[in-house]
């Protein structure tokens, strides 16, 4: 707890630079090193990865947590000085680093991958792979995002936060992801956050 506080200040502390006139993205990404890294692969726990995610997602996702739509406790505030323009360079300087990529435990592999790739028909809950691909890369276009290789707390609390209601950032696609984890238990959701991790 003490360093993810650590980490927040000295992100925080840069926060004035990032405000300055025509900040370039190097200055404006300071504040995001602390707890995504400088290659865009998450370096504190509970922190996605955001190298060669989906720009128009991770644009949109910025916007969210800058209007408080979407809360990320780390970073209230943290945008409130950025316009669109520099929020569109942050999504487009991530999105142009490497994917991250990690290893998937043997233990719930295959339960993982089957709910990924063909969901639970007795539960309603539909396949993944089909908004997310074969890859885990998203849809670009409609702004689905890239979710293999990112660290399995993160996809845990983020599903857990779609079924209990707390994350409502899917309102644009007909809040298809709460529909979704609504129905998944924490075992399943832990099992798919593991073959995720592995996707690649």
């Amino acid at each position: 707890m003490r360093l993810r506080v650590f980490l927040c200040a000295i992100a925080l502390s840069f926060v004035g630079l990032a405000g300055a006139a025509e900040p370039d993205v190097s200055t404006l990404t300071l504040p995001c090193i602390a707890c995504h890294g400088m290659d865009g692969a998450a370096s504190l726990p509970g922190s996605a990865n955001l190298g060669g995610q989906n720009q128009r997602y991770l644009l949109r996702q910025l916007e969210l947590i800058k209007s408080g739509a979407r809360t990320v406790p780390l970073m209230t505030g943290q945008l409130n000085h950025l316009g669109r323009e520099q929020l569109a360079q942050l999504a487009a300087h991530f999105a142009a680093l490497p994917l991250a990529t990690g290893q998937a435990e043997e233990a719930t592999l295959a339960q993982g991958e089957s709910i990924y790739r063909a969901g639970i028909a007795a539960k309603g809950v539909a396949a993944c792979i089909a908004c997310h691909a074969p890859s885990g890369g998203g849809n670009s276009p409609a702004g689905y995002p890239h979710i293999s290789g990112q660290p399995v707390d993160y996809v845990v609390a983020q599903l857990t936060a779609y079924r209990e209601g707390e994350r409502t950032t899917d309102d644009d696609y007909g809040g298809m992801m709460r529909d979704v984890a609504a129905n998944l238990n924490d075992g399943e959701i832990k099992a798919v956050a593991n073959y995720l991790r592995g996707l690649h």
